[in-house]
């Protein structure tokens, strides 16, 4: 097409979830409740390792950096998706679109790499504890979260570099409450039937592959430790299991989304919804609950809190 190069289409059109009254009342208090659940614990757990001298170490400033993350992945998608509930028609600008696009990879592909890196970390600390300070140094841990950051800016760059110049010229309806680089990749005014199958593909192999690095890496901190010591592995198990939880709250979903061979319409949104709202506030919870040192510190931030309030 001539002229490809610059869109006519100024807005998108997004269907939303289910255009049932009543389900959308349950998605409206779910999804306020857990958004507002998901944003006070990783705040929490952001302010408890920033003030706490107990919490300054590379596992809790890692486990900072990811609340961080958790917040911007609960927040690019959740708060319009509750604006536009009970809103006709739901609409979306093109720069919004893209830089939602870009916001929900971004997080996304970092979130992933902070997983990593707390792996490496936790093989480490149970593996090489008497050298855990001087390998997890300061520099090394922050040099780790500017390659995370790095990365998936890197990578959600290219993606728009991918789609930003094509042509959209007609159809402005994507059928989801956020906009969906697949589904945009349809809209398109030209044949993008390759380009959905490197997003795909590329998407698909990153998710598989990080995930099973993961699994592969815990197994080999649990089989390291339960050859030196016959009752290390369960105390190994109960360190890991945090972290072992939150890898599997992230990445089953990602993989049904990018690897199901027959994607439903219904099944992907509610799926992403699950991924946008869910799993943020149960990163929170699980890495809360699960650790008696961040409970410790929380306690303590409150403590802290109630205090300030009375002296102001």
């Amino acid at each position: 097409m001539e002229g490809g190069n610059h869109s006519a289409v100024s807005e998108f059109v997004l269907l939303g979830l289910t255009h049932s009254w009543e389900i959308q009342l349950v998605l409206l208090v779910f999804s306020s409740v857990l958004y507002v659940a998901s944003m006070t614990g990783n705040i929490l757990i952001m302010f408890s390792v920033i003030t706490d001298p107990h919490l300054h170490t590379p596992m809790y400033f890692l486990l900072a950096n990811l609340s961080f993350v958790d917040l911007g992945v609960c927040s690019t998608g959740c708060p319009k998706m509750i604006y536009d509930l009970f809103r006709n028609p739901k609409v979306i600008s093109f720069g919004g679109c893209i830089a939602q696009i870009f916001c929900i990879h971004f997080f996304g592909i970092t979130e992933m790499i902070l997983l990593i890196i707390m792996a490496i970390d936790r093989y480490v600390a149970i593996c090489k504890p008497l050298n855990y300070l001087t390998i997890m140094t300061s520099r090394k841990c922050i040099l780790f979260i500017a390659a995370a950051w790095a990365f998936g800016t890197s990578f959600s760059l290219l993606l728009l570099a991918l789609i930003v110049n094509l042509p959209f010229c007609g159809p402005n309806i994507v059928d989801s409450f956020y906009c969906d680089l697949p589904r945009l990749l349809r809209l398109a005014c030209t044949d993008t039937s390759r380009l959905q199958f490197i997003v795909y593909a590329n998407n698909g192999v990153i998710c598989v592959v990080s995930f099973f690095a993961l699994i592969i890496g815990y197994i080999v901190i649990l089989f390291t430790v339960w050859k030196h010591s016959s009752g290390g592995s369960h105390k190994a198990l109960s360190t890991l299991s945090a972290h072992i939880t939150v890898v599997f709250l992230y990445f089953v979903p990602i993989m049904f989304l990018y690897t199901w061979p027959n994607p439903n319409s219904h099944m992907d949104k509610f799926v992403t919804l699950s991924t946008a709202v869910l799993t943020p506030f149960l990163n929170a919870v699980v890495y809360t609950f699960r650790n008696k040192e961040m409970k410790a510190a929380i306690k303590r931030s409150f403590r802290q809190l109630v205090i300030f309030r009375k002296i102001s």
